[in-house]
């Protein structure tokens, strides 16, 4: 199996033109990043300006998260109408109504409505895809890392939380509009990738929800079960430390404004540097490895952030849990047949997207059992021990392998 290569008709990409793909998805990964982590900061001054309490905020968080679960459509549609278009439609889930937010926000309903549809575009993952499809087999997680490198830049903390202070809760999020029309732009002078191209000109008719569906196989619902297992613990993890940082250290650590934006500041530069290091690990090491380490690593800087209150420990969590997600998006753009890529990683994530739903309840239940959150963070901890189980299912190792040879080997 090892003799299979890239086929024929794929279409060799220029350096500069992978280059400037890398960039393009990485900007859209800033804009998914931001938005999902702005809210460390902002979610305090929401439960302070709508006079609720944390646990009745998460509870609500969860009712409305399941809005998230229309992720998989937007998969879809990129298999449909291919990744130019796929990309495109993301980028405007994400950012009109992050927009909208700024001038419709007049009660929490309103606001976590709003909120949910702009994290359903940042759950769908989609900008790993064109990627993974254009970059060589040997240098795949080396690209992937790099678009996700660009993605983990933590402007959200360097120049968000500055934004909120100076101004209001909500340009944190409105801001992003700005991002939305620069991405839209350079998304026009994007080629849609020559393997998505070959399995759309083999179609007799453009591929509906329920041929994409039909088309998966044994193999498919295995690997999805695998991501989805390891997407969902992550999710839940990361989203309670999202979530509820901000609040934990400013307003049960006493923190100043300053105070927090440093230590997020760092968390978020963590990021990318954890991105580098996984890009080197994925290719040279493996994907196993980086799950190992990502995984065992966030259990420990979790529990120790719960039982020390160290905040240090903070950043480990960032640094070990970016590992995981780096797995996550290196494997899930490769694992799949192209002509079902999108629409199979858009199952996991609609799968994993229970997170969004079970850990803001989960959060509220701890947050009422345990108001100075120790256990909160050790229980959340305890959960990155869930993706180690992946390896029941013995995943095929895909280092320097190319789509065709996974595709036949997985």
């Amino acid at each position: 199996m090892d003799t299979i290569g890239e086929p024929a008709s794929v279409q060799v990409r220029s350096t500069r033109y992978l280059i400037f793909l890398v960039v393009v998805m990485g900007l859209v990964s800033n804009m998914d990043s931001w938005l999902s982590l702005i809210e460390s900061t902002a979610f305090p001054l929401v439960i302070t300006e709508f006079g609720i309490t944390s646990d009745y905020f998460a509870m609500l968080q969860g009712i409305f998260g399941i809005i998230v679960f229309g992720v998989f459509f937007i998969g879809w549609f990129a298999d449909a109408y291919g990744r130019r278009k796929g990309m495109m439609l993301l980028t405007l889930v994400m950012g009109i109504p992050a927009f909208l937010i700024v001038f419709l926000s007049t009660d929490v309903f309103v606001f976590l409505l709003l909120y949910s549809i702009v994290i359903m575009g940042t759950t769908s993952n989609l900008w790993e895809v064109p990627v993974s499809e254009e970059a060589p087999a040997k240098k795949r997680g080396m690209y992937g890392s790099a678009a996700f490198l660009i993605g983990v830049i933590p402007l959200y903390a360097i120049l968000g939380n500055r934004i909120i202070y100076a101004t209001d809760w909500r340009w944190g999020y409105g801001i992003m509009a700005v991002l939305m029309l620069v991405v839209l732009l350079l998304l026009y002078f994007m080629k849609d990738p020559q393997r998505w191209v070959d399995t759309k000109d083999a179609r007799s008719k453009r591929l509906g929800i329920m041929d994409a569906l039909r088309k998966l196989k044994k193999e498919d619902y295995k690997y999805i079960g695998i991501a989805t297992v390891v997407y969902l613990a992550w999710t839940i993890s990361f989203k309670m430390a999202t979530s509820w940082g901000g609040y934990f250290f400013t307003t049960i650590q006493g923190m100043s404004p300053d105070e927090w934006t440093t230590l997020l500041t760092v968390a978020g530069l963590l990021l990318p540097v954890s991105a580098l290091i996984s890009g080197v690990l994925l290719d040279k090491g493996g994907r196993n490895i980086v799950l190992i380490l990502g995984s065992l690593g966030s259990v420990a800087c979790y529990a120790a952030l719960g039982l020390t209150t160290i905040s240090y420990f903070y950043w480990g969590m960032f640094f070990f849990m970016a590992m995981v997600l780096a797995w996550i998006y290196v494997y899930l753009a490769e694992i799949f047949p192209t002509e079902i890529r999108s629409t199979s990683i858009g199952v996991c994530v609609t799968g994993a997207r229970l997170g969004y739903v079970i850990g803001p309840f989960f959060a509220s239940a701890l947050l009422a059992l345990y108001p100075a959150m120790d256990m909160f963070w050790v229980i959340a901890g305890i959960l990155m021990v869930v993706p180690l189980l992946a390896f029941l299912g013995k995943p095929l190792e895909t280092k320097g392998k190319t789509l065709e040879q996974i595709e036949v080997e997985r």
